[in-house]
This record gives structure tokens, C-alpha cells and sequence, in this order.
């Protein structure tokens, strides 16, 4: 049995939530998911494939990656995980959501499940290990799993890497994460971005401009 990985594009932010399976053991990262419409096309994945939603995964709590965290919450009933240092970062959302035109913001309740560098996380048939990555936000975490994917968030990109303009945010940070942490996995690592498509770590290692500063 294989692991699936189903990416879904949403909001105006275009950014990327995924749903990762094995069997019919799931997780949700990142779900942003705003319209009714979208909503319904991330539902209609998980019912239309029987699966179970073990949790609900937060790499970072900017309002792009948490727009769908009430509506899952509320929907599959599962726990929800984030770093400590990114709880003020999602207790914020809403006071600034209105700004970027989410009007309807939902507000979530902010996940007491707190995740912890170089911890393993599991949900019955689905295993991460867990790194802290801050520099775009301080409490960002990507998850890596052993058959050779992490889901990065907003740390690298295919070509780039995350902004640092943002509270929380910093540089020379974010390229201590990319170099000591991120560049460190196997280069064949597939990574799953927060925002564009995939890339590995071997052509970010030889292509990324963030080799440049």
C-alpha cells in the first residue's frame, strides 16, 4: 500500500492544501479552503474516496494556510496540530482578514495539539517526522515523510523561497532552516510547496536563488 497525495489549489493566495492517505487513513495540511465551492471540492475528495481524517496539520498559521480550518474542524471532527511559537500568528488572522477581502472569515479555535522539532507524529498507518523551519513564520514546521516527500509550506519553492516580510519573518533565519535542515534530506526529496508546484531537494540545492545571498 502506497501513500496518495492529492494537492488542491484555493483562495486568492493560491495556495496549496493537501490531502496525503494510505489506505483510508488521512491527514489534511494547510487547508485553505474558503468558498463554499471549494469547500465542497476538498469534501468531495474525502467522501468520494472513504477516507478517515486522522488530523488536521498546520505547517504555518498565515491566513492563506488556515482560511479552511474552522470548516474542517467543524466537518471532520479532528484534531488539529501547530507549533507553539505560531499560535499568536493565528490568533491574529482575525483582526486583519477583512484587509485581504475575507470578509466571511470563520475563526477557528487555535489548535491545543502543539507540534515539536525532531518529533515523530503518527496517525495509525501514516508516520512525520517533524522539523521547525521559522523564518517566514516562527513557528513554521515542515513534515517529512520516510518514502521521500515533505510537505514544506512556505519555506522553499521551486526557484524561490518564502517572504520574510512579514511579522515573525527573517532571513538569515529562513536560510539556516533552508541550509541546516531543509537541504540536508536526501536530494531526491519530492517537496510539496505551500504555493506553486512541486521540485526536489537536489534541483533547489543547484538552482534556488536563495544561493545567492
Amino acid at each position: 500500500m502506497s501513500v496518495q497525495i492529492q494537492a488542491f489549489t484555493f483562495n486568492g493566495f493560491q495556495e496549496n492544501t493537501y490531502v496525503v492517505s494510505m489506505g483510508q487513513d488521512a491527514v489534511i495540511f494547510d487547508p485553505g479552503c474558503y468558498t463554499r465551492e471549494e469547500e465542497a471540492q476538498l469534501f468531495a475528495y474525502i467522501n468520494e474516496n472513504s477516507l478517515d481524517i486522522k488530523a488536521i496539520l498546520f505547517t504555518h498559521a498565515h491566513i492563506d494556510h488556515i482560511l479552511g480550518a474552522s470548516f474542517c474542524q467543524e466537518r471532520f471532527q479532528a484534531p488539529a496540530y501547530l507549533h507553539a511559537a505560531d499560535q499568536l500568528t493565528w490568533e491574529s488572522v482575525k483582526s486583519y482578514a477583512h484587509v485581504y477581502g475575507f470578509e466571511n472569515y470563520k475563526e477557528a479555535e487555535v489548535p491545543i495539539y502543539l507540534l515539536e522539532d525532531q518529533k515523530e507524529i503518527t496517525f495509525d498507518s501514516l508516520t512525520f517526522k517533524v522539523y521547525h523551519t521559522p523564518g517566514h513564520a516562527p513557528g513554521h514546521v515542515v513534515f517529512y515523510h520516510e518514502s521521500g516527500f515533505v510537505i514544506n509550506g512556505d519555506v522553499l519553492f521551486k526557484g524561490s523561497f518564502g517572504r520574510v516580510d512579514l511579522p515573525g519573518g527573517d532571513l538569515e533565519t529562513l536560510k539556516k532552516s533552508i541550509f541546516e535542515i531543509m537541504f540536508k534530506f536526501p536530494e531526491q526529496t519530492v517537496v510539496y510547496c505551500g504555493h506553486g508546484p512541486a521540485t526536489t531537494i537536489g534541483q533547489e540545492k543547484r538552482t534556488n536563488y536563495i544561493l545567492e545571498f
